[in-house]
């Protein structure tokens, strides 16, 4: 019976990890996009495509994150934190997805590969600490909202359904760093920081292709 309770927390990540990366999303919100009619030319729907594409990768690494640090985390509260975020992106997806099928496309055939990786990152960020992995919260959803920024600068403008998807998932964003913070975030270095950039832009413009 012990050993059975100690793996537990395991086998819930891989209930977890399968759910995000093999069974389709199922958002627990509206959908933000609904009732917008299309209004796209083939150009614009598949920069659209591609755009919602990565967004799409990006939530299957932001759950595998959550989840990693979830699994590593030292106090209930943290845990609880990091898994209702988890929660909330689990509606990014089940949203992008449905977009990406109004839009004629399919999420990124790498998205096992981001999952693991990125899974692979939350639970050695969450082995320094709560306050050090709730930190990398707070900077992941700042990097995070940049890079919603800048899809709604690049998004057609004629695709107000793509546009309010990216805009709620912005502002779930930003309430879920701001949770990290006022939970005692700490700052992470500038390398750290660095590098994080550096490995999300890997991801998003290779997601932006396959």
């Amino acid at each position: 019976m012990g050993s059975e309770r100690l793996l537990d927390p395991f086998i819930a990540a891989a209930d977890r990890a399968l759910r995000a990366i093999a069974a389709p999303a199922h958002a627990s919100r509206p959908y933000p996009g609904a009732a917008l009619p299309p209004t796209l030319t083939d150009a614009q729907r598949r920069e659209s495509a591609a755009l919602m594409r990565v967004n799409h990768a990006g939530e299957v690494a932001a759950q595998a994150l959550y989840h990693g640090q979830a699994l590593a985390a030292r106090a209930p509260a943290t845990r609880a934190l990091l898994l209702k975020a988890a929660h909330e992106e689990a509606d990014h997806l089940g949203w992008c997805e449905q977009r990406l099928r109004e839009l004629g496309s399919n999420p990124s055939r790498l998205n096992p590969l981001w999952y693991c990786g990125s899974f692979t990152i939350g639970a050695l960020a969450g082995t320094f600490g709560d306050r050090a992995s709730l930190g990398f919260v707070a900077e992941t959803e700042r990097q995070v909202e940049g890079h919603l920024e800048e899809h709604l600068r690049r998004l057609p403008g004629a695709d107000s359904a793509s546009r309010a998807v990216v805009d709620a998932m912005r502002s779930d964003e930003i309430a879920h760093a701001g949770s990290a913070r006022a939970a005692g975030a700490m700052e992470l270095p500038g390398l750290i920081r660095g590098l994080m950039r550096g490995t999300a832009k890997v991801m998003t413009r290779t997601a932006y292709w396959i």
